[in-house]
């Protein structure tokens, strides 16, 4: 579908997966990578945030971007103590 998608002008995903989307026990990587290895375009990580060390992990897996809701909603980590975590640990980020 992600290959359908971006044949048909998609310019970037959104990569959510429903096994992992309020779990907080990080990003789902396998299909992250799978979405990866099929399309050219950005991809975006999208649900099982639950620590700052599971944005480096979607980063360093290649992710353009991540994403996280509840995370921020619910103050449970300030957005920019995360840009801090992730520039500390090699990551671009505009603070």
């Amino acid at each position: 579908w992600v290959r359908r998608a971006e044949q048909n002008g998609a310019g970037e995903i959104v990569v959510n997966s429903i096994d992992t989307d309020g779990v907080k026990k990080g990003f789902d990587l396998e299909m992250l990578d799978a979405v990866l290895n099929a399309v050219n375009v950005p991809v975006i990580a999208s649900g099982g945030a639950g620590a700052p060390s599971h944005f480096l992990d979607t980063f360093n897996a290649g992710a353009d971007a991540a994403l996280a809701a509840t995370l921020f909603h619910f103050r449970q980590l300030e957005i920019n103590d995360l840009k801090e975590y992730l520039k500390n640990n090699g990551v671009e980020v505009r603070l």
